[in-house]
């Protein structure tokens, strides 16, 4: 249901920055960090790419906002808006892969493997304790309804689980079509006890305002290490193109796209705060 997908947008959350969570402060020293972006500079293109999945997801959430206040008398739930909520959320995804990729290729000219999978749990990690933020605020907040595995909890197991997937594109492909295919199938599986939740088997008589489960939203993380081994397999890309990163827009959209995650956290409070503070609508 779109409730869910909602937040699957915000599933921007995706603090992609630069590959979900982009080397912050504590994940390397500022010396690596410095010495890796001098060799391989961000590309704008995806930057550009997450920061459009942002304004998506904001525009998306005011219509959605406009209807909780009943304000927008459409159908947010109907096919066409869900389709919407789960493009964008594809598109936070799959951006998401190919940084995780892109990172991966920068890493390794600096670390060796075991420092480079402890830097990816640690990234995984702090997303999940995120989640385990949310689940609680929701808990208090939304009743029955409060965030069980949502897209929080999705971004930081994923980045654990992709670090396998981070070398080869025949592993990737097959991973992510088969997690996807895998999801499909569990789609109209319901049980009784909340457990099995994380995999995308429903409880009965359950629901979620953001719910991503591991199958099929793993899969499209999958497929964006795909993508990013077979378009950038060296941590750059494989051909040229116009520099459009000095452009206004460009700049805009990338700087939005590299603040992905304090965009997703915050921008809920400010939309719900600020149709309060107008009259648009009421707690």
């Amino acid at each position: 249901m779109i409730e869910q997908d909602i937040v699957e947008v915000k599933e921007g959350l995706l603090e992609v920055e630069e590959g979900l969570l982009e080397v912050e402060d504590g994940l390397l020293d500022v010396e690596e960090i410095e010495d890796t972006r001098h060799a391989y500079p961000r590309l704008w293109e995806v930057d550009t790419l997450r920061g459009l999945a942002i304004v998506a997801m904001v525009a998306y959430h005011v219509v959605f906002d406009l209807a909780f206040f009943d304000v927008y008398t459409g159908d947010i739930h109907s096919p066409g808006w869900k389709l919407i909520a789960r493009s964008i959320a594809s598109t936070f995804m799959l951006v998401m892969g190919i940084s995780l990729t892109l990172k991966y290729r920068r890493l390794e000219a600096r670390l060796d493997a075991r420092q480079i999978a402890r830097t990816y749990l640690r990234r995984g990690a702090t997303l999940f304790a995120w989640g385990l933020v949310i689940n609680v605020v929701t808990y208090f907040t939304l009743d029955d309804r409060f965030v069980l595995f949502g897209i929080l909890h999705l971004l930081g197991l994923s980045t654990i689980l992709a670090f396998p997937f981070l070398r080869s594109r025949r592993a990737s492909l097959i991973g992510g079509v088969a997690a996807i295919a895998t999801g499909v199938g569990l789609g109209d599986v319901r049980v009784l006890f909340p457990w099995l939740h994380w995999l995308g088997v429903r409880q009965l008589g359950r629901s979620s305002v953001d719910f991503f489960p591991v199958f099929p939203w793993f899969g499209v993380v999958l497929l964006g290490i795909w993508v990013g081994l077979t378009f950038y397999p060296r941590g750059s890309r494989l051909w040229a193109m116009p520099d459009l990163s000095h452009t206004l827009p460009v700049r805009l959209l990338t700087y939005l796209g590299q603040h992905s995650l304090t965009i997703y956290l915050i921008h809920q409070p400010v939309l719900l705060g600020l149709m309060i503070v107008l009259g648009i609508g009421s707690l």
